[in-house]
């Protein structure tokens, strides 16, 4: 009977092999997405993440009969400790195949390393912060995966929930399909919300006209989703990051931006076109020929994924979104997409599902992270 061994990544070559796991794992899946490779190597370089600066993460792989059948990765955020009163081990980056004896391996790894810290619970599939990829996939195996959700088998939750692993949070999605129409109140109600608060929808002609409104679309992401539990505040290392990695990607055309009279900024959002089979196609890399795919992905799909949303306080519950749906409307229109994804949103968060109940919203996908405690 052949034995799993579980050994710590510490060389560059076990990194590569970490990141490169999942690729073989689902090579001929259709509908798993690979992460760009280099931005998976570089999450755990602390000259590339500004998490490490308030963490501590390790990385393991799972081998038998000398061949690699599983991953984790165990991370302990501090701040989140100091902000929030959480103390736990994260853990993620967790694949495996089809294998029980596999799976029992890595979550005893999360364990033994939760009671070395002496810390008493764990949770995962997560990141290092909020605004990582979190959550299990248990609805949607059958769906393409985004570039912000975590692709998995079927047989995952089961696994986890064999070894008394249970639910801690749940997150959905939803996917929309845009009328060709837009009706005439909706109209009507744009322009008298519009006057009534003397709003105004930004225009862009570059990219570069939208940096000095990158800050307070962060400060927007704070104050919209302070009250849910798990939120923690964007630092300055994290916005700087943030900026430098996906504003190269973002499309102008695809940022909708709202301000008051006073040019202050109090609502955005920001869609972009589907990268899935592009990124599919690259293998999760842009060069030599990945860009090509990235290329023609943005100027003819069908298809686009709702990434941000932010929403001022004082704002919320006034009929602002519909501003930002009447002109993701027309820009889906004149780029020919028919189809929005949502990014996941917790289940809890009813304000932000409020926000397609005129869409026709179909929740095609679930994902949840489970939790132990272990002392």
């Amino acid at each position: 009977m052949s034995t799993i061994s579980v050994i710590e990544v510490k060389t560059t070559d076990q990194l590569k092999q970490f990141v490169r796991f999942p690729m073989d794992l689902y090579k001929n899946n259709p509908y798993y997405v690979p992460s760009f490779i280099n931005d998976e190597i570089n999450i755990w370089n602390p000259a590339e993440n500004p998490a490490l600066q308030y963490s501590e993460a390790k990385q393991f792989l799972a081998f038998k009969d000398n061949k690699i059948v599983g991953r984790i990765a165990v991370i302990i955020n501090h701040k989140e400790k100091k902000e929030l009163g959480i103390r736990k081990v994260r853990f993620g980056w967790i694949d495996f195949i089809d294998d029980f004896e596999v799976s029992e391996a890595l979550i005893d790894t999360a364990i033994n390393y939760a009671k070395e810290k002496n810390i008493d619970k764990i949770e995962g599939p997560m990141g290092f912060t909020n605004l990582d990829k979190a959550g299990m996939l248990t609805l949607g195996f059958d769906k393409l995966a985004t570039m912000i959700g975590i692709y998995n088998h079927e047989y995952y939750p089961r696994h986890l929930e064999k070894l008394g692993l249970t639910k801690e949070k749940e997150w959905v999605e939803f996917e929309l399909q845009f009328p060709e129409i837009l009706p005439d109140k909706i109209h009507k109600f744009n322009e008298l919300i519009s006057q009534k608060y003397r709003l105004r929808v930004l225009k862009f002609k570059s990219k570069e006209e939208i940096i000095e409104y990158v800050d307070p679309m962060f400060d927007l992401l704070d104050e919209t989703y302070k009250h849910l539990s798990t939120y923690t505040p964007i630092s300055d290392e994290q916005r700087k990051t943030y900026k430098e990695k996906y504003f190269k990607l973002i499309d102008k055309d695809y940022i909708v931006c709202v301000a008051d009279d006073a040019d202050q900024l109090i609502a955005f959002a920001i869609t972009m076109p589907s990268y899935s089979t592009a990124l599919q196609k690259s293998g999760g890399k842009l060069l030599p020929f990945g860009w090509w795919h990235f290329l023609k992905a943005g100027k003819k799909n069908d298809r686009a994924n709702f990434y941000l949303i932010g929403i001022h306080p004082d704002y919320q519950r006034r009929g602002v979104t519909s501003i930002i749906f009447k002109e993701i409307w027309k820009l889906f229109r004149k780029k020919g997409v028919k189809y929005l994804e949502t990014n996941p949103e917790l289940e809890e968060n009813k304000s932000i599902q409020l926000l397609w109940q005129d869409y026709n919203p179909v929740n095609h996908k679930r994902r949840r992270t489970y939790s132990l405690n272990v002392i």
